[in-house]
């Protein structure tokens, strides 16, 4: 079975300097999150797996023994993905551009 849902995570770049409220950024990724298992496997162990389809090429893909814990672990690759792309200096793929948000300043996301 598969399930997908859209989840809002921030992700806010980490900077050396100090940030003030307008550097700061607020990314907004679309999620998938999917139950997982081997065909033969009962449902109890099934895992979940949290990716951004347009970021998998980077590493943007995940998984947790919950959904909650998948969730978390997808942020912190979010985090170091966009990290890594600040440091080399380099924009968020072009392609990835359709599933994210971007907002000058902070900023709260709810998903209900």
């Amino acid at each position: 079975m598969v399930w997908h849902r859209t989840y809002n995570l921030n992700a806010m770049a980490k900077r050396k300097a100090a940030v003030t409220p307008k550097d700061t950024k607020t990314y907004i990724f679309r999620v998938v999150l999917e139950e997982d298992r081997w065909p033969d496997e009962p449902p109890s162990a099934a895992v979940w797996r949290a990716y951004v389809p347009s970021l998998e090429h980077l590493g943007a893909a995940t998984w947790g023994e919950t959904q909650q814990e998948a969730l978390k672990n997808i942020q912190e690759v979010l985090e170091m993905i966009l990290e890594e792309l600040e440091e080399e200096g380099k924009p968020i793929p072009s392609a990835a551009q359709k599933e994210v948000t971007i907002l000058r300043g902070p900023a709260v996301s709810i998903t209900r």
